[in-house]
């Protein structure tokens, strides 16, 4: 067989690099395009009016506050559900958890019920919350509904997180005289912030922008105040999005790309908060 010279080495390397380039390359310009173009096109609609008033005339004039609101507690009550359960599952499964066929059961069923759609997590919620525990079509149905569908990504990320940190850590602390609970305290959680952060911002991203189980649990079509409680139902910029595109007739394109640029502006400042804390914490890292 053949050796192959360095310079067939190297011309293969480029190759490659130049085959990953171009593959990332169609994966990223389109989603740059798509931003660019709502940029361009709903940027001319906001105003301080747009960001801070009721909309009126049917919803094709005014603001779009209450549905930028209603977006906020949606996923602030989806953060206070969610996390600390999946957190916690996360740490069970990781840290106490024998690996046996009972926990092989529950990682499988975490992972097929991240791939379950949407409008499926939207039925159950009307069926559990709205009607069941009598909550009504509430914030507080919409947010128990949207920690049940994010629950499956912050467990399963977290769990890796945590299972990405070196056993020597553990066995470290252990031997200085930490209890396993102190271990998974001070050293494991701080150790995997940052992958936890990731998992909890990509299921509060998505809670962020669904339409489906919100419009069965707690989101409204026009409210003319805000809410009072987490017992009322809510405007949110998703369903507004929805309902101003697909049934109000006259509604000009800008309004819409404008209320789109607000979500997308929404969802890319969790973003960015994420990474900044991330990045802080690893650079605090020592491995």
């Amino acid at each position: 067989m053949q050796r192959q010279t360095p310079e067939n080495r190297l011309r293969i390397q480029k190759l490659g690099f130049a085959a990953l380039s171009l593959v990332a390359a169609v994966t990223v310009l389109p989603i740059i395009l798509v931003v660019v173009y709502i940029l361009v096109q709903g940027l001319p609609a906001i105003s301080w009016e747009f960001l801070t008033t009721v909309p009126h005339d049917g919803m094709r004039a005014g603001g779009i506050w209450p549905a930028i609101l209603g977006t906020f507690y949606l996923t602030l009550g989806t953060a206070v559900f969610a996390v600390p359960l999946g957190l916690g599952a996360a740490i069970y499964l990781s840290e106490y958890a024998s690996d046996n066929f009972w926990t092989r059961l529950i990682r499988l069923a975490i992972i097929n019920l991240a791939g379950i759609p949407s409008v499926v997590y939207g039925l159950f919620g009307l069926g559990l919350f709205v009607l069941f525990l009598r909550f009504g079509t509430s914030i507080l149905a919409a947010c128990l509904t949207l920690s049940i569908m994010t629950l499956p990504v912050i467990i399963s990320t977290s769990e890796e997180a945590l299972r990405s940190v070196p056993q020597s850590f553990r066995v470290v602390s252990i031997s200085l005289g930490a209890t396993r609970w102190q271990t998974i305290q001070r050293i494991v959680l701080k150790e995997a912030l940052p992958g936890i952060l990731t998992g909890v911002i990509l299921g509060l991203e998505r809670a962020a922008g669904e339409t489906a189980p919100i419009l069965f649990t707690g989101a409204a079509f026009f409210l003319p105040r805000l809410p009072h409680s987490i017992f009322d139902a809510t405007m949110a910029l998703p369903y507004h999005l929805f309902v101003i595109s697909t049934q109000v007739p006259g509604m000009t394109l800008q309004i819409q790309y404008g209320t789109a640029l607000v979500l997308v502006v929404f969802v890319l400042g969790m973003n960015l908060a994420a990474n900044f804390v991330r990045s802080r914490a690893r650079a605090r890292r020592q491995w």
